[in-house]
């Protein structure tokens, strides 16, 4: 069974706002997701875990774990989190703020969402669907 992260996604409000600053980042691989406590439980999340990303309290992607490293020593220490490049879109579940990152099991995380075409809709609907949780 896997486990997975699950972290707020600061900066910015949408997946597509996520997926512009990537692409103004240079697409550089690998992408990584830094954070400052090391998982304890990183064989678990290795084994098919996902980052769900929290956007203005609702979780609507996801990417897969590909490996966690501890880089630098003492107070300079952070993790490193390696994640798949491809985002996964998933149902809209609200969640409340937090600090950090948490643990999130395979039986609470939101389901993905097969045959997601955003480009279907106008944008302003999409946008207003994104909110309301519905999309």
């Amino acid at each position: 069974m896997a486990l997975h992260l699950i972290k707020l996604c600061v900066g910015c409000d949408t997946v597509e706002e996520l997926l512009d600053w990537r692409r103004s980042q240079g697409d550089v691989l690998p992408w990584k997701m830094h954070t400052r406590q090391t998982p304890k439980r990183v064989d678990d999340l290795l084994d098919g875990g996902s980052l769900y990303r929290v956007f203005k309290g609702f979780v609507l992607c996801r990417q897969r774990i590909l490996a966690i490293d501890t880089v630098g020593v003492g107070v300079a220490a952070r993790c490193e989190v390696t994640l798949d490049p491809e985002i996964v879109r998933v149902e809209s579940s609200p969640r409340r703020p937090f600090q950090g990152w948490r643990y999130l099991v395979d039986q609470e995380a939101p389901a993905d969402l097969t045959g997601f075409n955003e480009d279907a809709a106008p944008p302003e609907l999409a946008r207003q669907l994104r909110e309301l949780g519905a999309w």
